[in-house]
């Protein structure tokens, strides 16, 4: 997923129920019109249409056989793409590549823990990949793994 650097924000927690809010696709809008979203977002897909063309829209693919027609949906502040996964490796280069080119920022949806980049002077840089446990009942304090017991 791509996004706007203005709108997310730069703490995973705080990230994480940004993202679970945007994917929830309650804009009133067709999510298929990049029309909808930034100047930069939009470059973005445009550029990443002429690798990876869109299944849907006005810039949908004629080509039924092309495997990389790919399923974008396109928010006000992000754009979220599925790939077949024979592509993945390719499409994650592409994604981070033309990420970078753009001045927009870039989420590894598909991985656990992915990365969350944010541009910063023409680079794209990782925030704080750390993760913090709500269930935690340590009261702020570090827990031990649970192998040891001392």
């Amino acid at each position: 997923m791509v996004f706007r650097k203005e709108a997310a924000p730069k703490t995973r927690s705080d990230f994480m129920k940004w993202y679970q809010d945007q994917t929830e696709w309650t804009e009133e809008h067709s999510y298929d019109d990049p029309a909808n979203t930034s100047t930069e977002l939009r470059n973005w897909f445009m550029e990443m249409t002429q690798t990876f063309p869109a299944m849907n829209g006005s810039f949908a693919s004629d080509d039924d056989d092309n495997p990389n027609v790919s399923d974008y949906s396109i928010g006000k502040d992000v754009i979220y793409v599925a790939f077949a996964w024979s592509l993945a490796e390719q499409a994650y280069t592409t994604m981070l590549k033309l990420a970078e080119k753009h001045g927009v920022g870039f989420f590894d949806v598909s991985s656990d823990n992915g990365d969350i980049l944010f541009p910063d002077n023409g680079k794209l840089k990782a925030i704080d990949n750390t993760t913090t446990n709500s269930n935690n009942s340590t009261g702020g304090k570090e827990s031990k793994p649970w192998w040891k017991f001392w």
